[in-house]
């Protein structure tokens, strides 16, 4: 084994971090889209929640086509046209599902409107698969975790602006009552961003990025090379669970806050864009946050940059409300439980698996307030449900793939495909408000975080037992 890279590449990650931009402007923008819809067709909770349904399973039908395309060629798809081409493929699969919203909004159909997701999404689907175990092979395996919530945290700036943007186009030129033109004007961002996807794919083509990462190559160890299949970590099967809950309670927690928004506090829906984009906000500050240590190894230096890089963050939140003329009045407040934030990032200690535990558990404690309180502190509540998801991914993520070698890409497609879970569990939370109210279906949310607290615990017992020690390799770097 070569030496490995000491030093994040950063001419290859910056173009890299340009797709998580693009996966988080339109995950987020379906939270505005969702209640749009809702009124546009007249569909119950759970129906507008087939949005997300539709976005998050094509995650699982790509990941499928994937394996089965690797299967019958007898070969990994992506070790063979490599991972630049794969990204490439990918934007240019998300561009065509694009353009099926030129149709969808012209004849006003709400199941067009839904292909043109789940293509966009089936996209994603294979770029998700390769950007993510390369983010983490740009680089000393040490800061891998903290070099992917880097890349979240550029995810994050595109949910940020994503429901500003969408909301704009939606209600610009039109008011909430008008869905006939709400639902037209869905259009024209979306062949925007189908375009931006072609440049992008043509940018990355050309970059320097590779197409086969050494660390990912190097990495096959004895253990990984006597396994036949991914499946055959345990780190990675109830990873793959994981990943599920986890997609599932950052998803659902946000697409169900426009219903509870508008029926117990009585927004109306074009005001509610602020609070989507806060919550999605959320979770950048807090990838921001955890991302120092992916630029310097000097504790002095991270202990500073604790503290700047959220509020920075929560600076461009207020900054493109402001921009948007939005009132930035009852969002203040919200730095005191950034702090919180900041002292768990420090309690972490960069661990993968003590943050996903500690995080997993305030994760509990934010929901259990929601659904204990009224008024704007409930809203608080759940949206601070974003700082604490904002570096489970990573977390999961990083820990699932340890020690996989060259099952790493397989690996990966599996934890893909389990996105599905923003899409199930989003259905069963709107099912329970349906049934229940919106305030108790949040308890969908709690026993999701119950499990990823259960992972983080299992998972290091696992890893040490293959040799693996996350606090090891943190001392051993610095």
């Amino acid at each position: 084994m070569s030496t490995q890279n000491l030093k994040t590449n950063w001419a290859q990650f910056i173009p890299l971090a340009s797709v998580f931009f693009f996966w988080g402007f339109v995950a987020a923008s379906n939270d505005i889209l969702i209640p749009v819809f809702k009124k546009a067709f007249d569909l119950t909770q759970v129906q507008s929640q087939l949005v997300s349904l539709a976005f998050y399973i094509a995650y699982t039908v790509g990941s499928l086509i994937y394996l089965l395309i690797s299967y019958l060629t007898k070969g990994d798809l992506i070790n063979r046209i490599g991972y630049k081409n794969s990204l490439a493929l990918g934007l240019g699969i998300s561009a065509l599902g694009t353009l099926l919203f030129y149709p969808a909004a012209n004849s006003g159909s709400f199941t067009l409107m839904l292909c043109g997701l789940f293509t966009v999404a089936l996209g994603f689907s294979l770029q998700q698969t390769v950007a993510n175990p390369l983010a983490i092979a740009l680089g000393p395996i040490a800061t891998g975790s903290q070099r992917l919530t880097l890349a979240g945290g550029i995810n994050n700036l595109g949910t940020t602006i994503g429901p500003l943007i969408v909301s704009f186009a939606i209600f610009g030129s039109a008011t909430s009552s008008n869905t006939d033109m709400s639902i037209e004007s869905v259009k024209i961002p979306y062949l925007i961003l189908g375009l931006a996807f072609l440049v992008v794919a043509i940018l990355l083509k050309f970059s320097s990025l590779p197409d086969k990462p050494q660390a990912i190559v190097e990495s096959e160890s004895e253990a990984a090379s006597s396994r036949s299949s991914a499946l055959q970590y345990p780190q990675l099967v109830l990873g793959m669970i994981g990943i599920f809950v986890y997609v599932g309670v950052e998803v659902s927690t946000a697409s169900n806050l426009p219903a509870y928004m508008e029926k117990n506090l009585g927004f109306m829906t074009k005001d509610i864009a602020p609070y989507i984009s806060l919550y999605w906000a959320s979770l950048m500050i807090g990838r921001w946050t955890g991302a120092v240590e992916a630029f310097t190894d000097n504790m002095n230096r991270q202990k500073i940059l604790r503290f700047i890089a959220p509020y920075l963050a929560f600076g461009v939140f207020l900054f493109v409300n402001a921009v948007a003329k939005h009132d930035l009045t009852p969002f203040y407040v919200y730095a005191l439980v950034i702090l919180v934030l900041i002292v768990a990032d420090m309690a972490s200690k960069g661990n993968p698996a003590r943050m996903l535990l500690i995080f997993s558990g305030l994760g509990i404690l934010a929901l259990l307030i929601g659904m204990a309180t009224d008024g704007m502190i409930s809203v608080y509540a759940f949206t601070s449900v974003g700082l604490f998801c904002s570096t489970l991914w990573p977390c999961i993520f990083t820990l699932a793939i340890s020690g996989l070698g060259k099952h790493t890409s397989q690996g990966s497609s599996f934890l893909i495909m389990m996105i599905m879970g923003g899409g199930f569990i989003s259905l069963l939370q709107g099912y329970i408000a349906d049934v229940s109210t919106i305030h108790a279906s949040y308890i969908v949310g709690v026993l999701c975080f119950a499990y990823l607290a259960y992972y983080a615990w299992k998972v290091s017992k696992i890893l040490k037992s293959q040799g693996i020690d996350f606090d090891q390799q943190i001392s051993g770097g610095h």
